[in-house]
């Protein structure tokens, strides 16, 4: 079985999401410690944005008009939906920018859209956690409430269009320990943390637990 994960933070040290996502993924090694795990981390290297371009307009030519930069596109377009396809389970770590999905996260949502199979709910029944970090508090009765235009999206794409069996960890005010104005909140922040770690640790089991179920299933069917 093959488990991928997807991470956006710009940040590798310090990074919750990242953490949180490690979470995940420890947890399901620790249930399938012989199987696959495959990595995209989206700032090394950076998606240029260019990328879809070239990736959108292939489109809408015949492909032997297709210049090189577009054949390419292509290319990188059907690896990364490849790598996503083929996964028995996955984790997708979006930290919250400027109160939306950071750009190169819709970047690599918008190739994957440019390649067919992402038209019909390519992921269907397939476990998926996003690990959402958000820097500050997006509560009801926050100063921000409404403000995080993140997770809505990434909830509608992964869970709706996709097709994912989604479960949402999300970990809140991660800033409040560098950020001497919100002092006060890193009690808050601390349980926060604590709480998206051990959802973390059981949504990991669960669907590890939830794949090999299936897995099961199909191999009897196969006897049968």
């Amino acid at each position: 079985m093959t488990f991928f994960r997807l991470d956006a933070s710009i940040r590798h040290e310090g990074s919750v999401s990242r953490e949180v996502a490690d979470t995940v993924q420890r947890a399901w090694v620790e249930r399938h410690p012989h199987d696959t795990v495959v990595r995209r981390d989206l700032t090394a290297p950076l998606l240029s944005p260019e990328v879809w371009l070239q990736a959108a307009t292939a489109g809408f030519v015949p492909e032997e008009d297709r210049t090189p930069e577009q054949r390419a596109a292509r290319t990188l377009a059907s690896l990364l939906a490849d790598e996503l396809l083929s996964a028995d389970a996955a984790v997708i770590s979006a930290p919250l920018y400027n109160y939306g999905v950071p750009q190169h996260l819709k970047n690599y949502i918008d190739l994957l859209l440019t390649d067919q199979r992402f038209m019909a709910t390519p992921l269907a029944g397939t476990p998926v956690t996003l690990v959402v970090a958000r820097g500050g508090g997006y509560g009801p009765g926050t100063p921000r409430e409404g403000w995080d235009h993140a997770t809505p999206y990434l909830v509608r794409i992964f869970g709706e269009f996709f097709g994912a069996d989604l479960t949402v960890v999300s970990a809140e005010l991660t800033h409040a320990d560098v950020n001497p104005a919100m002092a006060e909140l890193r009690g808050a922040a601390a349980a926060s943390r604590a709480e998206a770690l051990e959802l973390a640790q059981l949504t990991g089991r669960a669907h590890a637990d939830q794949v090999a179920a299936k897995r099961a299933e199909k191999q009897l069917e196969g006897v049968a």
